[in-house]
């Protein structure tokens, strides 16, 4: 945690105020787009659900909680057993206790560790759903890079499923993604789930869990992945982050 207060923190800082200056990134042209209409339901039950069950993460480093429990409020009303009584995210940190999630989400962390790397956000949203008795398909962790020639295939892949979430509602998607590369904020590791995408311009829609963010917001499928593939600054792995990617879940 001290690491945390005097190494990155003013490091971040740092460069978020030079973007700022320089009027790069999303300081630029690069802007997410909010979302201030009030969200009207479409038929598409899981995509409807993460609408109606979203929260925010109850401290900086929650977001791995209040997406999960989004999906898994979302899931369990479509399967009939939410009973309305949705499941809060202490109801989650005490059920499920892979990856010393509870502890992690405490103000010290779990051996000065906090927040949730990729891999580990895969295994523990694995375990909640199990621990909620969720039949799925299939839960995939994918890594990916910012390699233009390995990333073409993951970004075929990628908008094929963000395109099978917005028309079939089948799948839901939780990214682990670079903040900064979307809003004007620092670049941190953040996670949300992907709220919807547009198959005409490529918009996708994020349900950020930060209680900053007011409303949902859309960047182009190109930022997207950026923020995706993000290869988090050196100062991070010594917490075991390293590039981001997202969990796609088959149901």
């Amino acid at each position: 945690m001290v690491f945390l207060k005097w190494v990155i923190r003013p490091y971040l800082y740092s460069h978020y105020f030079l973007q700022k200056f320089a009027k790069r990134g999303t300081f630029g042209a690069d802007q997410a787009v909010y979302i201030q209409k009030p969200y009207e339901n479409t038929g598409n039950f899981v995509k409807d659900g993460l609408f109606r069950y979203h929260v925010k993460q109850f401290h900086e480093s929650s977001c791995s909680v209040a997406s999960i429990v989004s999906v898994v409020n979302t899931l369990l009303d479509r399967e009939g057993s939410l009973n309305r009584i949705p499941v809060t995210q202490q109801d989650l940190l005490e059920k499920v206790k892979t990856a010393h999630w509870k502890e992690r989400m405490s103000d010290t962390g779990y051996k000065g560790r906090r927040g949730l790397p990729l891999h580990m956000l895969g295994q523990v949203v694995k375990a909640s759903l199990k621990a909620y008795r969720i039949p799925y398909q299939s839960v995939e962790t994918v890594q990916v890079t910012g390699d233009s020639v390995v990333s073409k295939e993951i970004k075929q892949i990628l908008r094929s499923r963000l395109e099978q979430f917005e028309t079939k509602g089948n799948c839901l998607i939780i990214s682990h993604f670079d903040q900064g590369s979307f809003i004007q904020d620092l670049h941190i590791p953040h996670i949300s789930p992907v709220g919807g995408f547009d198959p005409v311009s490529g918009k996708v829609t994020l349900l950020d869990v930060d209680p900053i963010q007011a409303y949902p917001y859309q960047v182009s499928f190109d930022t997207f992945y950026k923020g995706l593939s993000t290869n988090y600054n050196i100062l991070f792995r010594h917490f075991g982050y390293g590039e981001g990617g997202y969990i796609f879940i088959r149901v």
